[in-house]
């Protein structure tokens, strides 16, 4: 608009929209907005609708024509939607105002205030343009007027809209009847937007638009029809309604397109409803009936295929074929219409086809309906089964459906359960028994107690009298060969009873089946004959072995003599071939034997040792034992050799005691004897003293060796000892026995002692040793009487070389020259008879040296010590506690404040409970030492008891508070120190309202104001309510205060005085001029005026004076002040100090300083200092704060998923067992606690902290893994020690082969010097001889002197023997070593024979002049060789039974570690398994996050449409 006048100095421009009833600024103008409208933005403009204060045209130029421009949308604005609710109301208008506020003026009517000065300034306008239109959304191109308004006037802008594009309102905002299939929107350019008409399909004239609809559509339509007519319904009035259905043939706008539907209400659903129209994806068809459950039909009046009967009664409208399906062709129900029988499948019978045919059962779903029974061929009597559930009829003992397996106590046999010992058979010829003891720890190689050692030439008979099955058997012979070769002929022989009866089983046997020729390999333990031998039951064999010759008998010295063989046992293995359940020719009798012959079950029960039965060969072998044995085998386990009643299964082994052996554990194993309850005892025969290792059975006694003795051999006979060099006992004629091992002597007597009886015994004083044993020897010690007399008190006495006085020992409690008296810390009288001395009883709480600590006769303590007291010191001393047994009685340590005074002598001096130190507390005061107040309580210091907190119950965290201040700890907005009060700075009754100190920090002594009033405390200087002046008596600008001049002090005390003296002052003041009116004259006035002016001068004087002095009582007053409050703070903290330990409180508060000014300094550092600790604090807590408002949504969301995740992952982990994977790792079940398992297992450890799985008596993995590396080192060791020996066998093997070579070169040699050795022992014997023939004829003479027979004496001591012993020794070993080194011993001694013969002569004579001292020492060497011959034999099975034993415990330990391997890999997976749960877990929450997401997008759009 444009004015003609000055512009305004001030307006606004404002709009309403509802015809002037509310009015909304558009803008503001003034030439200064800041003081003409106060908090209106000044821009610039951010915002279409932003309201702001420009100056633009506001200036007081021009004086005339000055325009006013204002849009409503400001083109500088970019708008991205014209019609959005912010636009519409910026443009919507009713009525505009002009309010103009304020005029321009030249300045005049401020030096002028007559209002015609005023009156010359005024607003004028010359013209007002309003641009604008009628509001139409697009819709309309003209509006016309409203009702009610004039249409004639000029240029003026209608608001009803002349609506187009179907659309109605005053400014065409709706659709207009029937046209809302699509929402009402605004044009938008040349896109009208223009509102459709509803589809109704001509059965109705009304609709409405649903939004929801809208967007099910996909945006496409929206219209919903009203009040469809002609039998239509649906949104589109598009659906036939119930009981009707679309006519497919005509159009859906045709009027009768609905038709009735014709549907039998008797075999339909729901009273005759069809299907209302044809849609196949929901299977529906136009006009189709819905029928009962059993009918069918295009009007539901026929019954289905499996049913009849239809009847309107029945719910279901039919019967149904009473067929079960399982047994029917095709699984069909179908029966006859009118009979109702079924159609059954071809292993099922019955009218209902609910019926197995004979040998089947389990009706089902199968094709041919039922199973076959499948009855186990040994187990079972036939193939018939029970028809419900497939259970066989089993032979005795048989269980299991299939009687597949043996009850409970029983078992089915091995191959080789037949066996027969070669050690119990009848031996001839040179056999004979070699019993062998079983190694601990070691898999024996063989069966019972040991062999049958067989010489070449010998026989073994078995009685075989239990065959318990005509049939074929294989004949086993389980052997150890003893020789490098093999046996080159065993002839074996069946012997029967009597001619074989053509008609029994074993009717087709000719006599040359029953003679079978073996040979058996050196190199083996076992072998089978290729012939079997047919034997019947109930008949009674016997087997005949004949050795008859080894392979190379003329390589053995002496011809055949030491060919042997050790022979273990027979065993009779049935032979499959011969079993009708092998060889019957149908399909399964040839599956049975190609698998058993595949899988070599023959092969596993040859060897002792034998591998692990497959289950293929158990299920066979097992029906193979149930054959032959009619079922299964009882155990019979023997009840006092075996631990339970119950065998191995799979060949009847009992569970064996320590050292029994048998398959019932009926005997004990070799070296061992005492068969019982508890097993059997290892002989532990000594290797030295005992002919074998070997004991009798029943007594356990081994077989000893000359000179040793005892039921192990192991000691020497009564009167020696040091086995096995045994020599007399030298007890000095006192004893008769000594120790076996030490020589010490047993049971000396006459009163001796010592390990030879070579001193006399205590009590006994004398020398034993001087001559043999007499009553007199040894004699009593007099202390005070002899031993045995009730007073003897010694532990020994001696007699003295010099004085010969008895010098006695005595006991302990004991003194005197005869030990007639108690010594100190004793009491007692024991001059008495049967007096004694007795330990004075007090509790080692006296000085045992000092004669007066305790009564000597009565005993009575008297001396207490270590802070003791009472007759035994036995209580500690009052003002001490602890226990006086052991000496460790303590002060009381009683807190003076906190303890009773009557309980206290002095501060440092109180008593207190003796044996637990609880001092006697005051009221509220508790702790051993009466040290610290009791929950709730306070102010410890005060010496009367602890006083009560009184926190307030609703203002407080807790009921508890400072120990020492008696502070509680307050709620927020709560404080004082029971919390009754505000908060620490604030002021009022928290109880209605709490207000902030309002306190100036410059001028403040504490932050905390008067809590009643909110005064501050201000400091000196300082006034005012919130101490932010300057106090009377100083001046300044607050905060720089300063004192006033100190006249003011001066005169502020006169004026107090004059106000204090009241109305006296006010009359003095008026009579001064009234005397001055008296005054005679002006010379006594000037006078009067030089005397008051020198008083004047005078007192100036003085008053300085008196103002420094009253300035310096000013400050002492302020000082006295201050002392005084120091001094009443002083008395308090002295009160506090007398009551409580001053040394630890001065240290606690020196302590406390130190601790304050270091925290004031780093205080001050932190908040002085740029950037500060708390300054830094302070930007982390924003920065933590805007980052936890930022991600706190998102922080809740995953931390409720997390939990989830979490609460799943939990319940699958409490679903993981563990318990089984412990009991197989450690042994021990997994649901013990680890200190009552003693096998450990997961997450638990040893007393060492080190983890604890396995252990002593566990069976787990890593038990039985450590036992067997354990075993394997062992073995390992001892195969290394063997293989060593075995090295050196080796080696001296070597060794003799080239020496036998050299042997046969010294042969001859050795026979010539045994020629020459003979004719020169025939010389030396004739020399002999004639000497001999001298010496009697010279001792015969007479007359010949003793000296000449010495003489002749030493002439034939002096003689040379021709053959010494060692020299006949050595020469007789040299050839007996050369003749076994030979290998043609024949031959040799055929050469030889002759010099043998003259050899033997010559070993006579030597025998004749050696008094056979060459023979016992032949003996010996023979003896000792064959020992070790002997030994190196043993060796060699030694290390060969280690070797076998090493490589099965690698074999099992390798198993081992493959299970825990395979354990290990099952953890893994699972491992794996679970993380793999935990991704897709994580996948999942991803895709909910995703959901949940869209889910929000569409409601927002969904929303904004609304």
């Amino acid at each position: 608009f444009t004015l003609q006048t000055f512009r305004p100095a001030a307006m606004l421009i404002e709009r309403s929209a509802d015809f002037g009833r509310t009015w909304q600024v558009y803008r503001y103008f003034s030439h200064d907005c800041s003081a003409t409208f106060r908090g209106v933005s000044q821009g610039p403009l951010r915002n279409i609708n932003d309201v702001i204060c420009e100056s633009r045209y506001s200036d007081i130029e021009p004086s005339t024509e000055g325009e006013v421009i204002y849009r409503v949308l400001d083109p500088a604005i970019r708008i991205e939607d014209p019609y959005s609710p912010n636009i519409q109301n910026q443009l919507k208008i009713t009525n505009l105002r002009v309010n103009f506020t304020k005029l321009h003026t030249l300045g005049d009517n401020l030096l002028d205030p007559r209002a015609e000065i005023k009156e010359k300034y005024y607003y004028a306008i010359y013209e007002l343009v309003v641009r604008g239109n009628c509001f139409c959304y697009g819709h309309a191109s003209e509006c016309a007027p409203i009702d009610g308004i004039r249409d004639d006037i000029e240029g003026m802008v209608h608001g009803r809209c002349v609506c187009n594009h179907n659309t109605k309102g005053l400014n065409c905002e709706q659709c207009d009847d029937f046209y809302n299939d699509l929402p009402w929107r605004p044009a938008e350019g040349r896109n009208t937007n223009a509102c459709k008409k509803c589809n109704c399909n001509s059965h109705s004239n009304l609709c409405h638009f649903d939004m929801a609809v809208y967007l099910a559509t996909g945006n496409v339509s929206g219209g919903v029809c009203d009040d469809c007519q002609h039998n239509t319904m649906g949104r589109n009035c598009e659906m036939c309604k119930p009981f009707y259905y679309k006519d497919p043939i005509k159009d859906i706008r045709d009027q009768r397109v609905c038709i009735a539907c014709d549907c039998d209400p008797d075999g339909s659903q729901n009273g005759g409803m069809c299907d209302s129209h044809t849609d196949p994806s929901l299977g529906m068809v136009g006009g189709q009936c819905r029928c009962k459950a059993n009918v069918e039909g295009p009007r539901c009046d026929k019954c289905k295929t499996g049913f009849f009967g239809l009847s309107a009664e029945n719910p279901q409208g039919c019967q149904q074929c009473q067929c079960d399906h399982r047994g029917t062709v095709s699984g069909s129900s179908q029966c006859d219409p009118v009979s109702g029988d079924c159609f059954c499948k071809r292993l099922v019978t019955g009218r209902s086809c609910d019926q197995c045919l004979p040998e089947h059962w389990a009706l089902s779903h199968d094709l041919n309906g039922c199973r076959g029974c499948e009855c186990d061929i040994g187990g079972a009597l036939d193939n018939h089964c029970s028809m419900e559930s497939g259970q066989c009829r089993c032979r005795s003992h048989m269980t299991g459906r299939q009687c597949m397996q043996v009850e409970s106590g029983y078992f089915f046999m091995a191959l080789d359960h037949f066996l027969y010992e070669a050690e119990l058979a009848k031996m001839g010829q040179g056999s004979t028994l070699e019993t062998r003891e079983h190694q601990p720890g070691r898999p024996a190689t063989w069966t019972g107690i040991g062999f049958a050692r067989v010489p070449e030439g010998g026989t073994l008979e078995f009685l075989i009298s239990n065959v318990p099955y005509s049939m074929e058997y294989d004949l086993l012979i389980r052997y150890e060969s003893q020789m490098p070769r093999d046996w080159e002929e065993v002839r074996l022989t069946v012997i029967r009873p009597g001619p074989i009866p053509t008609s029994s089983p074993c009717g087709n046997t000719i006599p040359d089946d029953d003679r079978l020729t073996v040979s058996l390999p050196a190199g083996a333990r076992f072998m089978v004959p290729p012939q079997p031998v047919c034997l019947e039951r109930g008949v009674t064999y016997t087997l005949r072995f004949e050795f008859r010759r080894y392979q190379d008998a003329n390589s053995i010295l002496n011809g055949a003599a030491n060919a042997v063989l050790l022979v273990d046992s027979i065993a009779l293995m049935p032979r499959h071939s011969s079993m009708e359940m092998f060889n019957t020719g149908d399909p399964a009798s040839s599956n049975r034997k190609q698998t058993y012959e595949r899988y070599r079950c023959h092969e596993g029960a040859k060897s002792v040792t034998r591998p692990l039965m497959s289950d293929t060969c158990a299920k066979l072998i097992t029906s193979m034992s149930a054959i032959i044995n009619d079922g299964a085998l009882p155990c019979n386990c023997d009840l006092q050799g075996s631990i339970s009643s119950m065998c191995d299964v799979r060949g009847g082994q009992c569970r064996c005691r320590s050292n029994v052996i048998g398959r019932r554990c009926d005997q004990c194993a070799p070296g061992t004897y005492g068969f019982g309850p508890s097993g059997c005892i290892a002989c532990g025969c000594s290797l030295e003293g005992s002919v074998t290792r070997l004991c009798d059975k029943f007594t356990g006694q081994c077989q000893c060796r000359p000179g040793a003795f005892g039921q192990h051999c192991d000691g020497c006979q009564a009167g020696y000892w040091g086995f096995p060099s045994c020599r007399p006992c030298q007890c000095n004629g006192h004893a008769d026995e000594c120790d076996q091992r030490t020589g010490a002597c047993i049971r000396c007597r006459d009163n001796t002692g010592g390990d030879k009886c070579d001193r006399c015994a205590n009590g006994y004083y004398g020398n034993p040793v001087l001559g043999k044993a007499s009553s007199g020897q040894c004699r009593p010690c007099p202390c005070p009487d002899g031993p045995h007399s009730g007073r003897h008190f010694a532990a020994s006495c001696y007699q003295d070389n010099r004085n010969r006085q008895i010098i006695c020992n005595c006991n302990q409690g004991y003194t005197g020259a005869r030990c007639e008296e108690c010594a100190p810390g004793y009491y007692g009288n024991p001059s008495q008879p049967g007096g004694r001395c007795q330990p004075c009883q007090c509790n080692n709480n006296i000085d045992m040296s000092d004669m007066v600590a305790c009564d000597r006769q009565t005993g009575e303590c008297r001396k207490c010590l270590y802070n003791t007291e009472g007759p035994n010191c036995g209580i500690c001393k009052s003002g001490y506690f602890g226990d006086a047994s052991r000496r460790n009685c303590r002060k009381c340590t009683c807190n003076f404040l906190g303890t009773e005074r009557s309980q206290c002598m002095e501060r440092e001096d109180c008593v207190c409970q003796r044996t637990t130190g609880q001092c006697q507390c005051l009221p509220n005061v508790i702790g051993l030492t009466c040290d610290h107040c009791a929950p709730n309580h306070w102010n410890l210091a005060s010496g009367k008891g602890c006083e009560t907190c009184g926190c307030d119950p609703n203002n407080s965290v807790t009921s508890s508070c400072n120990e020492f201040t008696g502070q509680c700890q307050c709620r927020d907005g709560f404080g004082g120190k029971t919390c009754t009060d505000c908060q620490e700075n604030y002021w009022g009754d928290p109880r209605t309202q709490c207000r902030a100190c309002d306190c100036d920090w410059r001028g403040i002594e504490t932050s905390q104001c008067n809590r009643v009033t909110g005064h501050c405390v201000c400091q000196q200087g300082v006034s005012g309510v919130r101490c932010d002046q300057c106090a009377r008596g100083f001046s300044g600008q607050f905060p720089n205060c300063q004192p006033c001049h100190q006249c003011f002090g001066d005169w502020d005390r006169i004026y107090q005085m004059v106000i204090l003296d009241g109305g006296r002052g006010i009359r003095i003041t008026m009579y001064i001029p009234q005397q001055l009116l008296v005054l005679p004259c002006r010379a006594q006035i000037g006078e009067t005026t030089d005397t008051l002016n020198r008083l004047e001068g005078d007192l100036t004087i003085v008053q300085d004076s008196n103002s420094e002095a009253s300035k310096e009582l000013s400050a002492l007053e302020r000082e006295a002040k201050e002392l005084n409050l120091t001094s009443e703070q002083l008395h308090h903290q002295l009160d506090v100090l007398k009551n409580s330990n001053f040394l630890g409180a001065y240290d606690s508060i020196r302590s406390s300083y130190n601790k304050s000014r270091d925290a004031e300094r780093r205080a001050n550092e932190s908040t002085t200092t740029k950037p500060s600790t708390v300054s830094q604090s302070a930007d982390t807590r924003r920065r933590t704060e805007r980052l936890i408002a930022s991600k706190k949504d998102d922080f809740n969301r995953k931390n409720a998923a997390n939990k989830r995740a979490l609460g799943d992952l939990n319940a699958r982990a409490q679903g993981l067992d563990m318990k089984k994977i412990n009991e197989k790792v450690c042994g021990a079940p997994g649901d013990a606690p680890c200190e009552e398992s003693p096998c450990g297992g997961a997450g638990c450890r040893d007393d060492e902290g080190n983890r604890h799985c396995g252990g002593l008596n566990c069976n787990g993995a890593v038990a039985v893994a450590d036992n067997a590396l354990e075993r394997a080192k062992h073995a390992e060791k001892e195969l290394n020690k063997a293989m060593g020996e075995v090295e050196g066998l080796f080696t001296k093997v070597a060794e003799a082969k080239s020496k036998a070579e050299q042997a046969k070169g010294k042969a001859q040699a050795a026979l010539d010097k045994a020629t020459a050795t003979k004719n020169k022992v025939e010389r030396s014997n004739n020399d002999l001889r004639d000497l001999i023939k001298q010496i009697r004829d010279f001792l015969t003479q007479e007359g010949a002197d003793p000296d000449s027979i010495e003489a002749v004496a030493n002439r034939v001591l002096e003689l040379s023997i021709p053959a010494s012993p060692l020299q006949i020794r050595h020469l007789a070993d040299e050839i007996k070593e050369r003749v076994r080194s030979l290998s043609n011993v024949d031959a040799i001694l055929e050469q030889t024979q002759d010099d043998v013969r003259k050899a033997e002569q010559l070993l006579l004579d030597a025998k004749r002049i050696l008094d056979g001292q060459l023979t016992d020492k032949y003996h010996e060497v023979q003896q000792r060789v064959d020992t070790k011959a002997k030994a190196v034999k043993d060796a060699k099975k030694r290390a060969e039974s280690l070797r076998d034993e090493a490589k099965e415990l690698l074999r099992d330990a390798q198993n081992k570690l493959q299970r825990l391997a395979e354990l290990e890999k099952n953890y893994e997976e699972n491992q794996r398994r679970l993380e793999g749960k935990a991704r897709q877990l994580d996948g999942l929450e991803d895709k909910m996050k995703a959901i949940l997401s869209d889910i929000n997008k569409q409601i927002q759009i969904y929303n904004t449409c609304q």
